[in-house]
């Protein structure tokens, strides 16, 4: 583990921007920087970075904080806000301007602009030329009037920003392939790079996890601290999350509010396993609890290279914590779900012995609400799919001897298993030519738990009566 041994206590923060919701990418960041605080027995932050005022909406904070929560990603200081901060970041930002670290631009958008074409058409590296930045024995133009200016962060022109990744390992940025970063708007608001540097600093945060499309920003935030006069970070880059082919995560992929996962029935806890997984590995453990996660949880098996999102072994994962949870929690969300589709889980089986049945084909909740339904639901066959299964060499009336058997047969799954067994002795069927059109009598679909089950949740009247019925059409 790559921790520094003057630090005092781990502090890590999660600082999202309230433009959108909590996505796959961003709650794995919260989630390493939640395992790595507690696993060295430290702080995890919130703070929500609020300074794209034209962005940021009250909604957007809100499913953060839901995203948060769903997860049970608890945070031990937060959530601080940046636009409460405000004047401490343009006390700093006077700071430097007393110090020369930072100076007044003039430049206009169009000026600005201009020459960023020019620097385009001569091959020239993209970036602010300098007209307002200070020089020793440098005449300065007049400033002009009615404009209000930038201010700009007075990069080194020389020598080199160097870091050592906690991912990636060492990592070196000359400052000449910078250039003066804007550090305050025309309007006095701060920009996010000073205003992330500010926070860091005096929040102590001391290892800063986040995504490695932050790793150009890096250097100018470490040399912007180092102006300030603050201690450094330990940084990590994490790599992105792909999608199944390869491509950026996107919303086709699943690149959606971590909330909706809640919605598609997707438990908490596996989703902290999964996501965990998405870059970190502990050997070959695929499955582990909170507890282990943080147990195990430090830099040295985070990976450098891009993981891929697989919403099968999302399901997999899921599927092996509905096998897990408590019943009391899976019967509370299951009728809860059956009652928003509006189905009457009143009439018919006893809800916990349909959950019995109908879990271990489940890999979500929602799946799980679907199948059981079916034991609620009248069912809508199909005579089209019907027809031809019932036309089928001795098929009708192997089912018509399997109803009429039904009527001395003991109710329970051994019993009927054993008439079912016996009927297509009987008539010389394979299974599958008794048990799909007996799927679709008794339920509307063809993919079922085991009939024998099914038949003995549905009692005895029900399933008589639906093999009858489709026996006349």
């Amino acid at each position: 583990m790559s921790t520094d041994p003057k630090i005092r206590t781990v502090r890590t923060r999660f600082a999202p921007s309230p433009t959108g919701y909590l996505h796959l990418g961003g709650a794995r960041t919260a989630l390493y920087s939640w395992a790595f605080a507690r696993h060295n027995k430290g702080q995890f932050i919130l703070r929500v970075e609020d300074t794209d005022v034209e962005r940021s909406t009250p909604e957007a904070v809100q499913a953060i904080m839901d995203g948060m929560a769903w997860l049970n990603l608890e945070y031990d200081e937060g959530p601080y806000f940046q636009m409460q901060r405000m004047d401490r970041y343009r006390a700093m930002i006077d700071k430097l301007l007393e110090k020369g670290e930072a100076y007044l631009c003039y430049c206009s958008q169009e000026e600005v602009n201009q020459m960023r074409e020019k620097q385009r058409e001569s091959g020239q590296r993209i970036r602010y030329d300098g007209t307002w930045r200070p020089e020793p024995g440098k005449v300065l133009p007049t400033p002009p009037a009615g404009v209000a200016p930038v201010v700009r962060f007075k990069n080194p022109s020389t020598g080199v920003v160097t870091w050592d990744d906690l991912v990636k390992g060492p990592i070196s940025i000359n400052n000449e392939e910078m250039d003066d970063l804007i550090i305050a708007r025309q309007d006095g608001t701060p920009t996010y790079n000073f205003c992330v540097v500010v926070d860091d600093w005096e929040m102590e945060i001391t290892h800063v996890i986040r995504g490695d499309d932050h790793i150009n920003n890096t250097p100018r935030q470490i040399n912007i601290l180092k102006a300030l006069g603050g201690e450094q970070p330990i940084y990590g880059h994490i790599p992105m999350i792909l999608g199944p082919d390869g491509e950026k995560l996107s919303k086709r992929h699943g690149a959606v509010s971590v909330v909706q996962y809640h919605e598609e029935g997707f438990l908490p806890d596996a989703m902290i396993n999964y996501l965990a997984r998405l870059g970190w590995s502990h050997g070959d453990d695929e499955l582990f609890s909170r507890e282990q996660l943080i147990q195990w949880f430090d830099s040295t098996n985070l990976s450098k290279s891009a993981a891929q999102f697989d919403p099968e072994k999302l399901k997999w994962v899921n599927a092996h914590y509905m096998k897990q949870a408590p019943k009391e929690l899976l019967l509370s969300d299951l009728q809860s779900r059956l009652n928003k589709a509006g189905v009457d889980s009143a009439e018919g089986p006893e809800l916990g012995d349909v959950l019995d049945v109908v879990l271990e084909r489940a890999s979500t909740l929602v799946q799980l609400r679907d199948e059981a339904a079916l034991f609620y639901r009248v069912p809508q066959v199909n005579g089209e799919e019907l027809a031809p299964m019932l036309e089928e060499a001795g098929v009708r009336a192997a089912l018509a001897e399997f109803n009429e058997g039904l009527n001395s047969v003991e109710w329970n799954v051994e019993a009927l298993n054993g008439l079912v067994k016996a009927t297509i002795k009987n008539h010389g069927l394979k299974m599958p030519k008794l048990a799909m059109p007996l799927r679709l009598m008794l339920t509307g679909i063809t993919q079922t738990p085991s009939i024998d089950k099914v038949m003995n949740l549905l009692g005895k009247h029900t399933v008589q009566t639906r093999i009858a019925q489709g026996l006349q059409s």
